[in-house]
């Protein structure tokens, strides 16, 4: 079997990406039939959705670095491998027990799958790779989230098996992109020296700033996904009173498609100003959900979808951007697992906090909540991203002075 291009490896690296994110999103059409069928709380559902970012976390922690040892391919193969898996279960699923399980299968999988494929995507993408792969990682995840609830909304609406189908075709996905990483170069140029160990991810000296502005972007989109993956089937259907599953899952494929095309268009935009405007957009986008939810209005939901997805697509890709820019080669996937780790860890204590508020005092206090926290991390992203340009800046200018100075008395010295 031949070996793919750089070109193609960098392509099928954006389809793991996208494999990673329909799986995330693959339960979000489901939720209101587990309940259904169940009698499962909104608590308890949110709980399914966060049992995936709690899974996966630890193992971002533990094996985050294990590509840049033993390569990107291996790890990659391993995580679809246990994707596949997670299918497997869903799709056998009797009860909610086989849920939970099958939900830590795909964290475990995604785990071990993502942030290899980010840092391969930025080694297989050419000229100026981080800018392109960020970009692009962003549109393969929106891929991946849009398609996740198109088809799974058709499925449960319209074919038999509703609890079950869906995680069927996740599983033939998942097999196809297995065979093709299978394809992929078995080590790339940037591999760390020595044997693989569970070691600490750490965040090299001089970006620590950055890195964190970077994890709070990424955080906050990702606490964003919480809401309109993790309670987006439940504010359609109990807020906006649409009971059709395809319906459902064509208004929240609305926000992923969103994200995918601004982040196309919006490639060659400056990481700062991508930041900047992104809380705004969060800002306004969560809004319009809130005034959805008054007025039972799908129309106003779409319009909160299209400012959140533009919102998700700034924030997302300007954090990953900057994170991977300032990434040692040798140690890429550590340093976007790390980033990837706060960034989940963001979303599960959001999922799980607002579940228990959607529970206790109904879903609209809890869209409400999550404005403040999510613009929040917004501003807070901002503001460091902005802190480390100036240092960066502060410390060009001292170079530069020194290294004219020395010139100087060089010079001086010289003539003397």
């Amino acid at each position: 079997m031949s070996v793919l291009s750089s070109r193609g490896a960098f392509w099928v690296t954006a389809a793991v990406a996208g494999l990673a994110l329909w799986a995330s999103a693959a339960p979000s059409v489901v939720y209101p039939l587990y309940s259904a069928h169940w009698g499962l709380s909104t608590t308890t559902t949110t709980a399914i959705f966060a049992v995936y970012p709690i899974i996966l976390i630890p193992v971002l922690l533990v094996f985050g670095n294990l590509s840049d040892y033993v390569g990107r391919r291996e790890s990659i193969l391993i995580g679809i491998g246990l994707i596949g898996a997670g299918a497997v279960v869903f799709g056998l699923a009797p009860d909610v027990v086989w849920v939970f399980v099958g939900r830590a299968l795909l964290g475990i999988g995604v785990g071990f799958s993502l942030s290899p494929a980010t840092a391969a995507m930025v080694e297989f993408g050419g000229d100026g790779p981080a800018h392109r792969a960020s970009s692009t990682t962003t549109a393969a995840t929106a891929a991946g989230l849009a398609l996740a609830t198109i088809i799974g909304g058709a499925l449960v609406q319209y074919a038999p098996f509703a609890l079950h189908l869906a995680y069927w075709v996740l599983f033939l996905v998942a097999v196809l992109v297995f065979l093709l990483v299978w394809r992929m170069p078995r080590h790339g140029r940037f591999e760390a020296s020595g044997g693989w160990r569970p070691r600490p991810l750490t965040v090299r000296r001089g970006t620590r700033l950055v890195f964190t502005a970077g994890a709070l972007a990424m955080s906050a989109s990702f606490a964003l996904g919480a809401v309109v993956i993790g309670l987006g089937a439940h504010i359609v259907k109990d807020l906006v009173r649409t009971d059709d599953a395809f319906v459902g899952g064509l208004a929240l494929a609305v926000s992923a498609i969103v994200i995918g095309v601004v982040a196309v268009l919006a490639r060659s935009l400056p990481t700062m100003r991508l930041l900047a405007v992104a809380p705004v957009l969060m800002a306004v986008g969560l809004t319009a959900f809130i005034l959805a939810g008054l007025d039972h209005s799908l129309v106003l939901f779409l319009v909160a979808s299209v400012f959140t997805g533009t919102g998700y697509a700034f924030s997302f890709s300007g954090g990953l951007g900057i994170i991977s820019k300032n990434a040692a080669p040798e140690h890429r996937a550590a340093g976007i697992s790390a980033a990837y780790a706060v960034a989940y860890f963001a979303q599960g204590a959001v999922a799980v906090g607002l579940g228990a508020v959607a529970t206790a005092a109904g879903l609209q206090l809890a869209v409400t909540i999550s404005l403040p926290l999510i613009v929040g991390l917004g501003v807070a992203a901002v503001l460091l991203a902005a802190s480390a340009g100036r240092r960066k800046a502060s410390t060009t200018a001292k170079a530069s002075t020194t290294a004219s100075t020395t010139a100087s008395t060089t010079m001086k010295e010289g003539t003397a």
